[in-house]
């Protein structure tokens, strides 16, 4: 990867226990949700995301509940983060994928899929409320 300004190098893999000791805490926002470039983040607008201990991922707004699972671990010593909502098509769908963790923090988590069919990139970023 190029050089970057941010706090966070990616070329330092995130700690899987503190990954799942941020994540926990509080409620998250989707501030960023690129599909092939695309940025779609619009999609969950308005949603707060609670990723509770139990490995319960719940996305609530003022008219929908969406629920789902969490899990971390690693694959081939890279640090991973799988999300698995129950819907069948729509944008919680699009989220559903084995995320690369590229960085992790008390207010901040961002997340890179690479597709195996086409190799397209999707980022995803949670944002503390």
């Amino acid at each position: 990867m190029c050089s970057s300004d941010d706090d966070n190098n990616s070329s330092n893999n995130p700690n899987i226990t503190d990954v799942n000791n941020n994540v926990v805490n509080g409620t998250w926002k989707v501030t960023l949700f690129s599909e092939d470039g695309a940025n779609q983040t619009s999609n969950y607008a308005g949603y707060d995301f609670t990723f509770a201990a139990n490995n319960v991922l719940t996305a609530v707004n003022s008219s929908n509940t969406m629920t789902g699972s969490w899990t971390t671990g690693t694959d081939d010593s890279t640090p991973k983060m799988v999300i698995n909502f129950t819907v069948i098509n729509g944008p919680f769908e699009e989220i559903s994928e084995d995320w690369r963790i590229l960085s992790s923090s008390s207010t901040k988590l961002e997340l890179k899929h690479i597709s195996g069919g086409d190799g397209s990139v999707d980022l995803l970023t949670f944002q503390k409320n």
